[in-house]
């Protein structure tokens, strides 16, 4: 009976050293962040295998109801303007800019239905994580391999608009912090333009009347950095704003017409993050937005 003022006293300073210590109340909210992600994809693999048995569009909507619970956690509001834009029935390529690991809970807070998502491989092999990924149909591309990558690509194209899907893309390709947005990779808009499908002719297809049109729609998240700064290992409680923007059409455009594609999307969702974050604007991220590797 005498640890218990001992162990009374160790975690009154444990807590106390997380409030008044920034660095190590940064590293115990992401040893937590990282301890529910994996408790919460096993729970939710679970349930998903009960519910549906395997690999399917269908499981998402279980996997986004337990990953917005995570924001009661941490205190993160989302304020969400144009969320009925992503409710189109059709298929449709979503694009969004990528900050951090908090983005998992902004992409559940306004993800719709039939959405999936492309992620690089390496995430697959996460234990729970990886495997809740899979079950919600999660197309996964080894980035280290293009060609590869192209057939996933390609497959993902046919099966959006025979299934009927919504895919959801990071553009930037990789985490950004710098309170700007990095240029865009081109593979969501060859995949938009790609999923162009009808049964005339290939060199007839940009002019057909019965073709499938997918557009491109953005969704913009504002800065964490109010919040969230891995540098200065910030990490509290705060607000998040998205803005989802009007449908980008792709009707009776080719692979020729990408870069314009990708610059008009650039231009539009660098405008709309610059504002919602209330951002100086700078020059780093504009500079040849033009000339993007593919993904």
């Amino acid at each position: 009976m005498e640890l218990w003022p001992w162990l009374t006293a160790a975690l009154l300073g444990l807590l106390l050293l997380l409030r008044l210590h920034r660095a190590a109340n940064f590293c115990a909210r992401i040893a937590l962040y990282c301890a529910l992600c994996l408790a919460v994809s096993a729970l939710a693999s679970l349930v998903c295998l009960l519910r549906h048995g395997g690999r399917t569009v269908e499981n998402m909507s279980i996997i986004s109801w337990f990953v917005r619970g995570f924001k009661y956690v941490y205190g993160i509001r989302f304020e969400v303007r144009g969320r009925p834009k992503l409710e189109v029935e059709q298929p449709c390529v979503i694009i969004s800019n990528h900050q951090s690991i908090l983005d998992m809970m902004g992409l559940m807070e306004v993800l719709p239905r039939r959405c999936v998502q492309v992620a690089k491989r390496e995430l697959l092999f996460l234990g729970p994580v990886g495997l809740v990924m899979y079950l919600g149909g999660v197309f996964f591309i080894n980035r280290q391999r293009s060609s590869t990558a192209v057939s996933v690509m390609a497959d993902l194209s046919e099966r959006m608009v025979r299934e009927n899907l919504k895919v959801w893309i990071y553009p930037e390709g990789t985490r950004n912090t710098n309170g700007d947005l990095l240029p865009f990779k081109k593979g969501a808009f060859y995949l938009a333009i790609q999923a162009q499908t009808c049964s005339c002719r290939p060199h007839r297809r940009p002019r057909c009347p019965s073709l499938s049109q997918v557009p491109i729609i953005p969704v913009v998240y504002s800065s964490f950095s109010s919040f969230y700064d891995i540098s200065t290992k910030l990490f509290t409680s705060g607000t998040i704003r998205v803005e989802v923007l009007d449908a980008v059409p792709t009707s009776g455009l080719t692979v020729a017409d990408v870069p314009t594609l990708l610059d008009t999307c650039h231009q539009a969702m660098r405008s709309t993050f610059l504002h919602i974050s209330k951002t100086p604007q700078g020059d780093g991220a504009a500079e040849g937005s033009g000339a993007q590797a593919a993904q």
